[in-house]
């Protein structure tokens, strides 16, 4: 698992693929995730959030991450 510098783990994790490139990153903050995956969404990548329980979420359910 991937933790920040002090230990913790990062609480969002985003991994965006297309064609055979895959990028993952992870995040304390759920705006600078959403915002990370909004770019690349726009820039046609396939584009999954994950927060801290595990649950997913797709472009169309980023707005609630923005609002959580």
């Amino acid at each position: 698992m991937q933790g920040d510098a002090r230990g913790r783990e990062l609480a969002y994790k985003m991994i965006a693929e297309r064609d055979n490139a895959k990028y993952s990153f992870a995040r304390e903050s759920r705006l600078l995730i959403v915002a990370k995956a909004r770019v690349w969404a726009s820039e046609g990548w396939q584009v999954v959030i994950t927060d801290q329980d595990g649950k997913a979420y797709a472009p169309p359910e980023f707005d609630q991450l923005s609002a959580a």
